[in-house]
This record gives structure tokens, sequence and C-alpha cells, in this order.
């Protein structure tokens, strides 16, 4: 997934937090999220609305100021090394795998996201905040001394993982000290350093490839992330300690149970049955697409098979896991949300959206600029971040209208429309020689559509249900956004590994021919061919070809938007707001009540 573009789907959980059905509550004085701070709310819930009662507004204007710190630098380092996994791949010759990095980071990305909400209201949020970084500095760790594509490909689970959780817990802790009315532009926040990343990252990037390796492209935010993370960390670990002291906060659950208890809890709660079936069916299905190619009989290799096989029957089991109260008390995905029309088309919309952006955008978009239209690493950047630069400006923009029109289907509609425009304008001015401008144009056309979509479609999937279920809906809406890139990724894979070495094959010198895979495979190899050769223009009309190839499958792709987003319901998001303020206003007298007691 373009990781810019998932920061931006993960202010899903703005509206609530509890996956099951508790909501928290904020500060007095300083706002307060929904909540219904029940007895059986978890140790994490419980926690967290201690401690929101301890923040003064000095305490929370810099706990807010340590969030925009490390969203910064989130940001920064995902600019960064945006870059870097061409050349990683490359490295290892398998420069066309890099389809197969992101439907894992999709897969992880798709799975992990209710989990971490999970651990987060099991814990406590800064517990939740530290086994993010922990994750994330592992898979840093592990790509920056990686000796292989598999052992790249692996770390991009704990990378993934650290990566979206943090961005998931970020908004939870907004979701915790804000109040309805606001929190969607609250939610923003961690959006905002985009705007500026997005120019100053890929700058950072090329400077990494021409004076370093890779690797410590990498390997330096191992150091950078935990520093930043230090100032966050300590706020919630003093007001933990204050609350604490004034006998706030709930009793650990895990004291004076036994190991195998803990872990029996632990399956339950975080529903790790469904976690690994889920994890399972997509990787199955999904990874074979893009290595088919490379597999010594194609499609017909057994390996190919058995993954295919066990994946599918793994995608049969799931629902009939998830539908056994039994085995998943706490499912991921409720079957009962899949009874409202406009929670389907909401999700369906998410889906198809991410599959188009995986098409059309990542992950080749980039490899192209580089070879077809010979731009420098920096200009290929910047290029490509133009998508994430205009989608974050106009979540942004649709964020102020809905909060002032109360409705949200219109510009559903609209936004469908306008992200078709962008892909047919890609396809227009996908040729060798067309302008850097033209090149931009088609991406701020491309990113209003997708930005401007992404917003009203999930806030029409959280209005389709009752306000219980609103995070698990938010939930399930997420996982079809990151499936539906995991599938685009693979279906770019699949199209690039089919395509690319049989044009090669056709299109070199004679006496280039046997270089093919060799091309194909690295692509500092097709850039070592000097501009004007006939070696590179046979390279740059394979890339071209085949990048038209996946934008073409994209547009087709991107037609169920319009039909699906006119089966949404047109609700009124005031009455919805309302509602939210209600239960909020309950809460905080309750609190106060409770603390005076």
């Amino acid at each position: 997934m373009d990781f810019d573009s998932e920061a931006s789907v993960a202010k899903g959980f703005q509206q609530n937090n509890d996956l099951e059905a508790n909501s928290l509550s904020g500060g007095s004085g300083h706002g307060s999220a929904t909540t219904s701070s029940s007895n059986n709310a978890q140790a994490g819930v419980k926690n967290i609305e201690a401690v929101v009662m301890t923040w003064t507004e000095w305490g929370l204007i810099a706990a807010y100021l340590s969030i925009f710190l490390m969203a910064f630098t989130v940001s920064l380092e995902q600019q960064t090394v945006l870059s870097l996994s061409v050349f990683a791949t490359s490295s290892f010759k398998q420069h066309s795998l890099i389809s197969t990095v992101y439907v894992v980071q999709g897969v992880v990305n798709a799975v992990i996201k209710p989990p971490m909400a999970k651990i987060a209201n099991v814990f406590g949020r800064l517990e939740a905040f530290s086994f993010s970084i922990f994750l994330y500095v592992i898979g840093y760790i592990q790509m920056a001394t990686s000796s292989s594509v598999q052992t790249y490909a692996a770390a991009q689970i704990f990378y993934s993982a650290g990566s979206t959780g943090l961005q998931i817990i970020q908004q939870i802790f907004i979701a915790d000290t804000s109040d309805p009315l606001n929190r969607a532009l609250w939610s923003s926040l961690p959006d905002i350093p985009f705007l500026i990343t997005v120019w100053c990252g890929s700058i950072i990037g090329n400077d990494i490839i021409n004076t370093t390796t890779w690797r410590w492209g990498y390997g330096m935010w191992c150091i950078v992330l935990p520093v930043m993370f230090l100032p966050l960390s300590s706020a919630l670990f003093w007001n933990n300690r204050k609350a604490k002291k004034l006998g706030l906060t709930a009793p650990s659950p895990w004291r004076r149970i036994g190991v195998v208890q803990i872990l029996k809890s632990l399956w339950f709660e975080l529903d790790i049955g469904g976690i690994i079936l889920l994890s399972a069916a997509f990787s199955l299905i999904l990874i074979p697409c893009t290595i088919a190619s490379k597999a010594a009989n194609g499609w017909q290799s057994g390996d190919i098979i058995a993954m295919l096989v066990i994946g599918f029957v793994c995608l049969f089991l799931y629902p009939l896991w998830e539908s056994n109260k039994k085995l998943a008390p706490g499912s991921l995905t409720p079957l009962r949300l899949f009874k409202s029309r406009t929670f389907c088309a909401g999700c369906a919309l998410g889906f198809f959206y991410f599959v188009v952006f995986y098409l059309s955008v990542q992950p080749y978009f980039y490899s192209y600029l580089l070879v077809v239209q010979n731009e420098s690493i920096t200009a290929a950047g910047h290029v490509t971040q133009v998508f994430s630069f205009s989608s974050t400006v106009a979540s942004i923009v649709i964020s102020l209208v809905i909060k002032y029109t109360k409705i949200c289907k219109p510009f559903i509609c609209l936004d469908s429309i306008i992200y078709i425009v962008g892909i047919g304008l890609m396809i227009r001015y996908r040729t060798q020689g067309v302008s850097v401008s033209q090149l931009v144009g088609t991406q701020i056309c491309l990113g209003i559509g997708g930005g401007m979509l992404n917003v009203p479609a999930q806030l029409g999937v959280q209005a389709s249900t009752d306000h219980q279920n609103v995070a698990v809906a938010t939930a399930v809406y997420l996982m079809s956004v990151e499936i539906g890139g995991s599938i685009g990724s693979a279906i770019s894979g699949a199209v690039w590994g089919k395509n690319i070495p049989t044009k090669l094959t056709e299109y070199l010198p004679a006496a280039s021919k046997q270089n093919a895979t060799t091309i194909y495979n690295s692509i500092d190899n097709a850039l070592a061919y000097p501009v004007g050769t006939p070696e590179r223009a046979a390279i740059d009309r394979a890339y071209q070809e085949t990048m038209r190839i996946l934008l073409i499958i994209a547009i087709y792709v991107a037609v169920p938007l319009i039909p699906l987003s006119l089966l949404m319901k047109n609700y009124k998001l005031d009455s919805w707001s309302r509602v939210s303020k209600v239960e909020s206003l309950v809460a905080e007298w309750s609190r106060e009540e409770k603390f005076r007691s």
C-alpha cells in the first residue's frame, strides 16, 4: 500500500476505540470522546479513562505536540525509504519482486489493525505504543541486514505491524482526548506532515543512495524513531503514574493467573485463530500471483498450486470460524454487519479504490519514471508523491466541507468520477516524452479524487451501523482497503512478471537478448544503458507498453466505483453526532461524580 494513503485511511478509528463495543471518554475541560465506561471494559480502556482525568491543559497540548513530532518523523521516514525498496530488491537481482513486498505489507496491514486496537484496550495505550515502536525497529533492523529478498520481504511483517499499529494507536489517543464534533479534524493531525515531507523525503533518499547504501537508509530509523517517541512516552508514563497514585487505574487482569490461562485469554481476546486464517488465506492466494513467472514450471509448479489450494481452503474456513461464538467470541469481522447495504457498498468502494491505486501509482510507476521518462531519483520521487500531497489536502478540505454540510453521499459519487478521470488522464499522458507538468497534472487529479473519496466513504460506513459497532465497522472497512491494495499489488506483479521479460526478449537487439533476464531483475542494469542506444529504446518500450496494460486494467477495475457510490444511503451525520455528544456528556458527568466521591 502507499504508506501515505494508508496513514489517511488509518483515521478510521477516530470515532470509537473499543472493538468490544466500549467507547472512550475525553478529559473534562478538554473535550470528551464518546464513552460507555462499563464494568466490562478492558483494563486498557479503564486506565486511559483514568489517565485522561489527570491531564492538565498544558499537558494535553504537550501530548498533541508529541503526537505531531512522532507523526512528522514517521512521515519523513516513509517518504525517505519509499524509493529504497527499488534499489534493495535490485541489489538481490529481484527487482520484479517489489510487488511481492507490497503484497506482504498489505496483508499484514489488513489483519493487524483490529488486533493492535485490542492490544491497546487490553494492556494500555503506552504499552501498545511501545510495542509498535519495538516491532518497527525490529523490522528495520531486519531490512537493513537482509541478505536475500526473502528475508527482506519477511521484515515487512514486523515493519508493517509496527507502522500500522503506530498509526492506529495515534488515532485512538486522539479519540481518547477529543470530542466527536471536532475529532475528524484533530485526526488529520498525523497527516499534516505529509504536506512537507512529501517534497523533502525523496531528496534525502537520493542523498542516501548517492553517499551511502540503501541499508543505512533503513538502519538510521532504528535510532531516530525511538528518540522521537520519548516525549509522548514520557507524558503517558507520568500521567499513568499520577492516575495510579490517585487510585483511579484498574488493577492488572494478569495478576495471580497462570501462563496457560493468560495465553488462552489472549487467544480469544485477540482472535488469533481468525488472524492466522485471514493472513494465510490472502498471503497464499496473492503471493503466488507475483512469483509464478519465476517458478520452474510457472503456474503448473507444485509449490504454486499447493499455496493456492491451502489459501482458498483458509479463505473458506475463515467465515465459518468467525461465525462460531465458541471459537471466536471476539471476532475480527462480525458477519451481522454485512446485512447493511451501505456498509457493504462502502467497504467495496474502499476495496476497489486501493486495487486501482496499486495498479496505477504503485508499485511500478516509480520504476517507469526512472527508466522511460529518465527522471532522477529526486524528480521521480516528487512526481510519485504528488498523489500523497494532493490526496492529503483533499481529505482535509472534504473533512471541513462534511463538517458543515453534514452529508457525504454526493461527495462519494462526485469523487468516484474524478478518480476515474484521473486514471483516464494517466493513460492519455503515459507516453515517452510527455512533460513533467502533464505527469504531475494526472497525479493531482487522481489524488484529489482519491483523497476526497476515502473520507466520505469511511464516514458512510461508520454511519451505517449503531454507535456501539462503529469501531468494528471501521476495522472491517480498513481491512477491505488493505486487502484491495494487496490484490492490486498481486495483479501488478503478475502483469509485470509476464510482460516485461517477454517484451525485452522480443525488442532487445539480437546481441543483447541474453541480458533480458538480468535487465528485468535489476533496475540498475536497465538504467546502465544510455538513452538513445537500441538497448535502452527496447527497455523503454517494454516498460511503456506494460505500464499501459496496467492502467487499462485499472480503469476497468475503477468502473464499479460509480454504481457502488449510488448504493450508499445519504445519512444526516449531524444526528449521529448529537447522539455521540449526549453519551459524551453523560460519561463526563459520571466521571466527575466518581472523582468527587
